[in-house]
């Protein structure tokens, strides 16, 4: 592999239930057999600090969250994991693997709260001064495929407690994004068995991979 001056970054994406865990610890477990260790890690958390704000943001509560504090909340967050965590680790040359970024405040709170993109962009310009992941996976599924997946897990968070049209908002949000961004964010059909999801997760890691190694 070529030289790099810094490590990558890596997001995973998706709406509830798509199976993000599932498919991280396979994305994992390729990249190590190529012998490149990844530094997983989630939003919004990552660090101490940002945890505690993870806790505030998923617990139920009777009292209702405004959406811009929601919308701050996570990146408080955001800012505090990338300076603290991702970034440093970057610097290190090493690679990095982020279960949801910034992309997933476009979606939920951006679509979903329909707080709209010219502010969340002026925001999101304050705390990354345009800093993004190299590649961004976005595991599509229908929404209620997704919460039904996600029900079984067991007791829901804050989040899954929405009504599916809000979830509807927060997919075509994602699915907005990869439109744009083509090159950066790849989606992968999440309705298939978990070997068909794999296969097309590892061609586009197979891709990302060769522009690596060929520096192109």
């Amino acid at each position: 592999m070529t030289t790099q001056s810094r490590g990558k970054f890596i997001t995973i994406e998706g709406t509830e239930g798509v199976g993000k865990s599932t498919n991280i610890a396979f994305i994992k477990a390729w990249f190590e057999a190529k012998n490149i260790s990844l530094l997983h890690t989630r939003e919004p958390g990552g660090t101490p600090f940002a945890e505690e704000i993870r806790e505030l943001l998923l617990s139920q509560r009777e009292e209702q969250v405004d959406a811009k504090s929601e919308l701050l909340l996570m990146y408080a967050a955001r800012a505090q994991h990338v300076s603290q965590k991702i970034k440093p680790a970057l610097e290190q040359r090493q690679w990095v693997l982020c279960d949801r970024f910034s992309d997933a405040s476009f979606a939920y709170q951006g679509a979903g709260r329909a707080l709209g993109l010219n502010k969340l962009s002026e925001l999101d310009q304050w705390v990354l001064e345009g800093f993004k992941p190299d590649l961004t996976i976005l595991l599509d599924l229908p929404v209620e495929v997704g919460l039904s997946r996600a029900q079984e897990r067991g007791p829901i968070d804050r989040f899954e407690e929405e009504k599916v049209e809000f979830f509807e908002q927060v997919r075509q949000g994602y699915l907005q994004i990869a439109q744009q961004e083509p090159e950066r964010m790849k989606i992968v059909d999440a309705r298939g068995s978990l070997e068909k999801v794999q296969q097309q997760i590892e061609q586009v890691l197979i891709h990302f991979y060769q522009q690596q190694v060929t520096g192109s």
